[in-house]
């Protein structure tokens, strides 16, 4: 059976794709196995660790003699269900500098900083070699499955928007800590990955780590121009960071062609690593292929910019980001850029800070209906089931016990539980992902939300998923105006002033164009009436819950909203808008911006 240290060999420089899908081939078809198999050797190597030597005790010893269903068995009875917060000690006593084998083995040395828009504040994970190699085994997954839809040439290009983070030396103990990305975009299997796939990013490291997201991207974009006919990819971490490169680009074309006529690089980059990287490309100046770019665009503006990357990166074949979640409203953007289906959007694997999950094994399927099958020799996975609508409308209460990867059912709803190689035991990850199929023996996994994002002020519970849809029924009616929503979050206030006497939604809101007060509150009547949560439909009509809220921002807020995660250590290719905040600043950027106000007249 092929599992075990096996996997590790595909992800090497010289692999076959024929032999790494072979081999997904073989664990997809012993999922089952190949997860006992999986638990077996993530807790054979970890026995002797203070965490697991506090559940497990005296039976660690037995471990390496048991059979499978008696070894899963055990593990689920001995050791507890936990989240961050209780590996929290753990993981500031190995930031302070203890080398005792706290949660692995093996001396933990770097660790990773989540992304903070869930909870406000950026954690800690840990990271090892495994996180590396897992990260390059399935960009490698990916794009032998991609290759059969979309070929690409050996030594084609990616313009690829991605941002590596300043690291850091944790106080006191010395632990480089960064983003997941960061540590992986410095990595030898980073660089292993651009050799065995033979496809290489346009910028150089100098760029991506340049650390002021903003020159960044305008380098990213200039060496994307100047190296346009060897673009057969345009990409990002996130669907995000492409449409704000695009933005960018909508108010730089000019500069971008003034540098590539006179072969010069703007005074705007004052970064001196970046000035030197990009110089080695623009060597001269280039009049006439300037000259071709600026009629491109000054066509393309008139359209609005639709259909920009086809326009600019003929050769492109697709564009590739992860697109699921809180991606999704970015997607009608991109596929405007991307002249609707004249450039396919392809989403990328499923994934966290904490492990990877699952790959797309069908690229050719549009965002909204991508599955991820589950990896199973990443992690150990367990699932919490979700009571379906029989027992609970909103699929949020919880039934009592996790299941194993063998155990889930089509159609139902699960919490996703992690055990992974890096420390990290019966660890939930919050994501609520519905049970689409199998391929093979592994699960397929569609994403659906964050279990801890949920608009709640009474009796409803309004997850991201609810918020998205009543965001989207309402943006349709700005189709007409011009408008276009360019992001939104939202916030359950309930803080009750002097003179009301219920909490409500609040949703803010930052477009693009202008939009007649008449019809932006009838947007808000829109949002409102399109939340179907049964308890929030009863408090709104018995007035228990105010009528909601539209707020609208002025051009830039969420951009300030990023660059405010940024300066608290998030990276740029990380970041995700967080659908729900009750984070104090992120609050006050969206108080500072507000410019208009609606009240919903939905219920009266």
């Amino acid at each position: 059976m092929a599992g075990g240290d096996e996997w590790r060999a595909f992800a090497a420089e010289d692999a076959d794709d024929a032999a790494l899908l072979g081999w997904f081939e073989e664990v997809a078809e012993n999922a089952g196995a190949v997860q006992a198999e999986t638990l077996r050797r993530i807790l054979e190597a970890n026995l002797g660790t203070e965490y697991l030597r506090r559940w497990l005790g005296g039976v660690a010893d037995g471990v390496g003699g048991m059979g499978a269903a008696e070894l899963e068995a055990l593990f689920a009875s001995a050791v507890p269900l936990a989240s961050h917060a209780d590996f929290e000690p753990y993981i500031r006593r190995i930031a302070g500098g203890d080398a005792s084998p706290v949660l692995t083995a093996d001396p933990i040395t770097m660790l990773s900083l989540s992304s903070g828009t869930t909870d406000g504040r950026p954690k800690y994970v840990p990271f090892t070699r495994f996180s590396s190699q897992s990260t390059l085994q399935i960009f490698r997954l990916a794009a032998a499955r991609i290759s059969r839809i979309f070929p690409t040439k050996p030594g084609s290009r990616i313009l690829e928007f991605i941002y590596s983070s300043k690291q850091f030396r944790t106080p006191g103990g010395g632990i480089l800590a960064g983003t997941a990305t960061s540590h992986y975009f410095s990595s030898e299997e980073f660089q292993t990955k651009q050799r065995s796939t033979k496809c290489f990013p346009c910028s150089p490291y100098e760029v991506i780590a340049g650390g002021d997201y903003q020159q960044s991207t305008y380098c990213h974009l200039l060496l994307g121009l100047l190296l346009r006919h060897d673009v057969e990819c345009v990409g990002s971490t996130f669907a995000y960071s492409i449409v704000q490169a695009f933005a960018a680009f909508e108010a730089k074309w000019e500069d971008l062609c003034a540098d590539i006529e006179q072969g010069k690089l703007s005074a705007e980059i004052t970064s001196p690593e970046m000035r030197k990287a990009v110089a080695e490309h623009l060597r001269q100046p280039e009049p006439v292929f300037a000259s071709e770019v600026k009629k491109k665009c000054e066509k393309l503006k008139e359209l609005g910019w639709f259909g920009l990357i086809p326009e600019l990166w003929p050769n492109a074949k697709y564009v590739y980001a992860i697109m699921t979640g809180s991606m999704i409203p970015y997607t009608k953007k991109l596929r405007h850029y991307a002249g609707g289906e004249a450039v396919p959007l392809v989403s990328a694997a499923y994934g966290s800070t904490e492990s990877w999950i699952g790959a797309n094994l069908e690229p050719e399927n549009p965002p909204e209906k991508v599955t991820f099958t589950v990896i199973p020799t990443f992690a150990y996975f367990e699932f919490i089931p979700l009571l379906d609508e029989r027992d609970d409308k909103k699929g949020i209460l919880e039934a009592e016990q996790p299941v194993p990867l063998a155990g889930v059912v089509v159609g139902r709803q699960y919490e996703i539980v992690l055990t992974t190689f890096t420390g990290l035991y019966r660890y939930r990850l919050g994501d609520v992902v519905e049970v689409t199929g199998f391929y093979k023996r592994a699960p397929r996994l569609a994403f659906l939300y964050r279990k801890n994002l949920i608009l709640m002020v009474n009796i409803d519970k309004n997850t991201e998923w609810d918020l998205q849809q009543a965001v989207e029924t309402a943006a349709g009616l700005l189709s007409e105006t011009g408008a276009e929503l360019v992001d939104f979050t939202s916030h359950a206030d309930v803080d009750v002033a002097a003179g009301e006497c219920t909490g409500h939604y609040v949703v803010y809101w930052e477009l693009k164009g202008d939009a007649a007060e008449g019809v932006l509150k009838e947007c808000c009547a829109a949002m409102d009436a399109a939340f179907a949560d049964q308890g929030y439909v009863v408090s709104r009509r018995t007035r228990s819950i105010g009528p909601l809220e539209l707020r609208v921002v002025a051009a830039g807020t969420f951009r300030e909203i990023m660059e405010h995660y940024v300066g608290n250590g998030a990276a740029v290719s990380q970041f995700k808008t967080p659908r729900c905040t009750t984070n104090e600043a992120v609050l006050r950027i969206l108080d500072r911006g507000t410019i208009k106000r609606f009240w919903s007249t939905a219920y009266g």
